[in-house]
């Protein structure tokens, strides 16, 4: 097998258990956000950490289909 295949596949793998495991750790993050919404101006509370787990996630998805659609015009 090609060299970019694996890269493919392991871009993909890695980057799905990176995002599994920290979706455990951004849902306690959104609930003590909704718990302490009055005191937004502490910085252990920001909802920024979130809203970049949200664009990871979402350029993540991109890549990959980009990976996977470059790769069946490689191998096909």
């Amino acid at each position: 097998m090609d060299s970019f295949l694996w890269i493919t596949v392991g871009f993909i793998v890695i980057g799905f258990v990176v995002l599994v495991f920290m979706k455990r750790s951004m849902e306690r993050k959104l609930v003590l956000i909704k718990e302490n919404e009055e005191s937004m101006e502490i910085e252990q509370n920001s909802p920024k950490p979130i809203i970049r787990w949200i664009w990871g996630s979402v350029l993540w998805g991109i890549v990959s289909m980009f990976l996977i659609v470059w790769s069946f015009s490689v191998y096909a």
